[in-house]
Order: C-alpha cells, then sequence, then structure tokens
C-alpha cells in the first residue's frame, strides 16, 4: 500500500462518519469507519440480531428502523452513491472507469440471507487491508475485533476470544529465528485462517503463529525492522515441497515464504513496490502479486523470478484470486474495477468488473468454481457466476464498511462483516439450493 496513504493517517479509525445529518460534508476519503450515524440514542437497544424468517416479513436485515427515520432506505442508498468518495492513489481511477465500464447485470440469486449477529462487531484498522474475516467451517468464523481475534459460532451462538493483542504476546514453542520475548500491543493489519492454522500481521512487520487445537501461540517473528513494514496480506496454502506453508506481503517491497511445521523462512522475494497482496496458484507454481503499481506480476514460486505481466489497471491493486482450475485468475484495483485474466492470453482481461462505490478490496473464488466473490470497501458484496462468463451477478446491498467476506469450505456459508459505530454485525448468507432451508434447522 501506499505509505503516504499511513503517513496522513488515513487509518480506519480515523475515518469516521459524522453524525446523520452532517455525514455528507466529511471531507475525507471514503467512509471508513463510518456509521449509519442515527442519533435517536435508544435505538441502539432497539437494535437486534435478524433471522431470515424476520426478513421474509419485511424486516431490514440489518435491524435498521427506516419506518422511524427521516430518510428512506432508497434515498440514503442513492446519497451514498453520489457522496463517497473512493479511495485513489492515482487521480480520477475510479472516474476514469466509471465513464469506461457499466456493471454487469444484476438478476443472479445464489446466496439467500440467513442471519445478522449483531453480538459479532468486527472492526478494521487500515481502511485499505479488509481481510479480516475467515471462514473455516460453515458454522466457524474467526475476525478481529479491535485488540482481539475472535472465533464465532453460528451453531451455538458463542463468540470466544482466542487471541488478545493488547497486552503481552509471546510464543511458547522455541523455534529459529522466533522472537521468544514476543510483542506488546501489537496492531493487527491483516490476518488468515485456514484448516488448523492461524496467523495475524501487525503494522511493524509482526507475524503471530498460532495452532487453533493448541494452547497459546507457536512462532513470533518481525519480518521485517524497516520503516515501511506493514504486514498487507497473509495466504495460508499446501506448499509444492509438501506440507502447510504461509506466505506475508510486506510494505517493505518484499514476499516472504514460511512452512508452518517449523516456521522457519524458505524464500523471501523483493519487488520494485510495496506488495499488498498475493494468491498461490493451485498448482502451487505460480503466485500472482500485486501491489503499488498499476500491473500486476504472475512470478514463479520457487526462483521468485517474473513470467508474466498483465497490465490495464489504472491504479494499486489490493486484491487477488485463483480461479480452483488454475487456468484464470483476478485482481482487484483501486480503480474500481475487478478484472479476469486467462493465463493462456494475457494480452487483455476476459471480463472487467465494475463496482458501484469503491475499490475492489477482496477477491473470493468458490471452492467448486462456480462463483467469485467481491467486496467493495463498503455497502456491495458481488457474487459473480464464473459459468454465465461472468455476465450475471448477484448484488449484496447493505450498509456498513465491509471488514472482509469468507466462503466456507464446503461454499456452502458466506460470511460478511460490517463494521459501523451503530450496525457493526456479521452478515451471513447460505448458498441456495433447488430445495429450501427451513429456518429452525442449520
Amino acid at each position: 500500500m501506499s505509505y503516504e496513504a499511513v503517513g496522513f493517517n488515513y487509518m480506519a479509525e480515523d475515518q469516521e462518519m459524522e453524525d446523520f445529518d452532517n455525514e455528507f460534508e466529511d471531507e475525507n476519503y471514503g467512509r471508513d469507519g463510518g456509521e449509519l450515524g442515527l442519533d435517536e440514542y435508544d435505538m441502539l437497544t432497539r437494535v437486534t440480531d435478524t433471522s431470515a424468517a424476520q426478513a421474509r416479513k419485511g424486516k431490514d436485515i440489518q435491524g435498521i428502523p427506516w419506518d422511524r427515520l427521516s430518510i428512506t432506505r432508497e434515498k440514503y442508498r442513492m446519497t451514498r452513491l453520489e457522496q463517497y468518495r473512493n479511495y485513489e492513489n492515482v487521480p480520477s481511477s475510479g472516474e476514469s472507469m466509471d465513464k469506461e465500464c457499466k456493471p454487469m447485470q444484476k438478476g443472479g440469486n445464489y446466496f439467500e440471507f440467513f442471519h445478522n449477529t449483531r453480538l459479532v462487531k468486527p472492526t478494521i484498522l487500515h481502511f485499505q487491508l479488509r481481510n479480516l474475516i475467515w471462514a473455516t467451517s460453515k458454522h466457524d468464523v474467526y475476525l478481529l475485533s479491535n485488540y482481539s481475534v475472535m472465533h464465532w459460532s453460528s451453531l451455538t451462538g458463542n463468540l470466544t476470544e482466542i487471541l488478545n493483542f493488547s497486552g503481552h504476546i509471546a510464543p511458547n514453542e522455541k523455534h529459529p529465528g522466533s522472537l521468544l520475548e514476543g510483542f506488546l500491543q501489537t496492531q493487527i493489519s491483516t490476518l488468515a485462517v485456514k484448516e488448523n492454522f492461524l496467523v495475524a500481521g501487525g503494522f511493524q512487520g509482526e507475524l503471530t503463529c498460532k495452532r487453533l487445537d493448541k494452547q497459546g501461540v507457536s512462532f513470533c517473528t518481525r519480518t521485517t525492522y524497516d520503516d515501511n513494514a506493514i504486514t498487507n496480506a497473509i495466504e495460508i496454502y499446501d506448499s509444492l515441497r509438501g506440507g502447510i506453508h504461509f506466505m506475508a506481503s510486506n510494505n517493505d517491497c518484499g514476499i516472504r515464504e514460511y512452512d508452518m511445521e517449523k516456521f522457519q523462512l524458505m524464500n523471501h522475494f523483493r519487488f520494485p513496490w510495496p506488495v499488498n497482496h498475493t494468491s498461490m496458484s493451485p498448482d502451487h507454481r505460480i503466485i500472482t502479486v500485486v501491489g503499488d503499481h498499476t500491473d500486476g506480476l504472475l512470478v514463479d514460486s520457487q526462483s521468485g523470478k517474473t513470467v508474466a505481466t498483465v497490465a490495464g489497471h489504472l491504479d494499486y491493486s489490493f486484491a487477488s484470486a485463483w480461479h480452483p482450475d488454475g487456468r484464470s485468475f483476478a485482481t482487484g484495483n483501486q480503480d474500481k474495477t475487478c478484472r479476469v485474466w486467462d493465463i493462456r492470453k494475457l494480452s487483455s482481461p476476459i471480463a472487467i468488473l465494475k463496482g458501484n462505490l469503491g475499490a475492489a478490496r477482496s477477491i473470493r473464488f468458490s471452492s467448486d468454481g462456480q462463483f467469485m466473490v467481491v467486496a467493495e470497501p463498503a455497502d456491495f458484496v458481488h457474487v459473480y457466476s464464473t459459468k454465465s462468463d461472468y455476465q450475471k451477478r448477484q448484488e449484496i446491498d447493505f450498509f456498513g464498511e465491509i471488514s472482509g467476506v469468507s466462503l466456507s469450505p464446503d461454499d456452502e456459508s458466506m460470511y460478511i462483516g460490517i463494521w459501523d459505530r451503530t450496525y457493526a454485525s456479521l452478515l451471513q448468507y447460505n448458498k441456495k439450493h433447488t430445495y429450501g432451508y427451513l429456518d429452525s434447522f442449520l
């Protein structure tokens, strides 16, 4: 990410909206950390969870009492679309794409609303980094809430703290290169959870690794002592060499690969610009690398050499993902587009998918390859049908900053984290089938 953006305190926690009446006069970029801003104090106590049955009867999925407000949902949506200011590193990149392409047609209906949980309050520390929601099963979700990594079970309705970074975190295992003294008050910038492993990255290049079936922390390290050290993204994956590895993308222009058995540094590749996101191809041979540059790179996972470049984005990219077939991948950019590329013909994308409000900050393919999920910074998550060549999409529409989006490994559940001072919550959508689920069953 742009170090300049951090230097000017474009932190999410500094981007609070004003109250409902004057929120649109805010001169900050975006609406990060913004609240819907309902100023009646007693509404806080009225906002409750929303079930699928209640939503079918007309209740707002977020519990927003539009009938008691001075503005309709439609009018507020129109105002948000007009006034939301997308953050750009390259001036007018989003405006240029607005003129160049239109959103794909709506009408897809692939996931249906199931539940909105107000007990869960996801938060974001940096407005450009939105990979803070991870589902390890259709019932188990991990997320960041202030200084804590939390676990939510939609099956039991229990919210449990897994790690609290507000105090002292130190490893209880000894591994070469591990900082046995640990960290104090780590500001978590990014998170990844897969199967039995959790890795949290910090603003000073910190990495904290935990096995979910063991007490305590297994490994702590600082990737770099560079002033520009933010850990921008983490990916956990099966390695070509065997075993589970993870890769950290950092603002010091490097990506680092670690194994998750002995937590040793396996590779350190350097690039000409800060790396904002990486993703490993399904055959583990190619890494997609995107960052503070308009181009994206395909890099050999063993040598770190660039094997191809993709060009066309107008701004910096913060998201990437591979289709499970290994033939196509997607990149998400601050020019408000997600572009899908075919590795057999990289000269131009096979699809340019434009958002409504802002950057494509998170991309997820379903494990069966049928869907691609793209999250904007706020208000919108788009589910594209790959079978329709991305020409059809389901638009999920709500209000609030998006802390992350995650599909469960079996694709049955999709979770969306909403950060808002009043309406923070976790949205759950379930995959639609030809048969209907009864709401009383999970």
